[in-house]
């Protein structure tokens, strides 16, 4: 039976507000700059989250994430579908629409969202799916599950992102290997740097990243960190995974930073942080720029280099 306070539009633990005033960014982004990794929240009055759902967020809408992003210096972003709003992909639908190209989008497929559901989701910009293992947020799916979404998907192109914590990474190496097409990993895994430099998840994340086919998030360095503000540990490690693959890596906010302890990042501070992740203007059009568009295949814009002119 589903508690009845699933209902409620009350915000769960680990749901605070956003930030409420991200400094301005000292560093300057790249024209085209996209965050590869935030959500759309509500309104809950207009798109009301699932009754399934395991925890109810602060809304945050489209309008709030684009002021965000201009704050920010982002010009393009990619909106996961939450899991609080399930397979429902109204709300994603919305935000794709008003995006004007500006937004690709990574649905959550259902038993029963069927392929005339998948082709409109790809006409509206959506370029993957996810496929969550965190038991907070739902049971870890099976590979019959995972089967019948490859099968629905077949053709599109899309992405598979995997959502993992800590040494699930090892433990689903296999299956992930398996799947067929580009995969991304979410969040740096969310390895747990207590484990140390040798943990078999760090392991097996530069094996799978040397495979070609795999890539990585060097989002979410707020969640890992055991140190906190500015994330000095977790930084370092996203900059190693930088260096290590510089084709097969991309980064976001994770706005409006749901289930986390404690206070919302400073998100002008995240995007800091990317001087440290990518020291070299090169490396940092790759992570921000030339990556988000070939692994989200977006529309050329006036400063992607095949639409560029001397």
């Amino acid at each position: 039976m589903i508690d009845p306070a699933l209902h409620e539009a009350v915000p769960s633990p680990g749901c605070p507000p956003p930030h409420p005033a991200p400094r301005s960014p000292s560093l300057g982004l790249p024209p085209g700059s996209c965050d590869a990794h935030c959500h759309i929240l509500g309104p809950a009055a207009t798109f009301p989250y699932a009754p399934e759902r395991t925890f109810t967020p602060i809304d945050a809408p489209k309008e709030q994430l684009a002021a965000i992003h201009a704050h920010l210096g982002l010009s393009r972003a990619v909106v996961v579908q939450s899991s609080c709003n399930g397979s429902d992909h109204r709300v994603l639908l919305d935000a794709l629409t008003a995006g004007g190209g500006r937004l690709r989008g990574v649905a959550l497929i259902g038993g029963s969202t069927t392929r005339a559901e998948i082709e409109e989701l790809h006409r509206a910009g959506v370029r993957g799916f996810r496929l969550n293992f965190l038991p907070h947020l739902r049971a870890a799916p099976t590979r019959e599950e995972i089967d019948s979404v490859l099968e629905r998907v077949d053709g599109l192109g899309w992405v598979t992102e995997i959502h993992v914590k800590g040494q699930e990474v090892a433990q689903y190496e296999s299956l992930i290997r398996s799947l067929p097409g580009r995969v991304v990993i979410d969040h740096l895994a969310r390895v747990d740097l207590a484990d140390g430099p040798r943990s078999p998840a760090l392991h097996s994340l530069r094996t799978l990243l040397d495979t070609g086919d795999i890539w990585l998030k060097v989002s979410g360095v707020d969640r890992v960190s055991r140190q906190g503000p500015p994330y000095a540990d977790a930084v370092a490690l996203a900059a190693s995974f930088v260096t290590h693959a510089p084709e097969r890596v991309v980064w976001g906010t994770d706005y409006p930073h749901v289930n986390i302890e404690g206070a919302a990042p400073d998100d002008g501070l995240l995007v800091d942080l990317l001087a440290d992740i990518a020291p070299d203007p090169g490396l940092l059009r790759r992570l921000v720029v030339d990556n988000p568009v070939d692994l989200f295949d977006f529309p050329p814009g006036p400063h992607d280099p095949d639409t560029e002119r001397t």
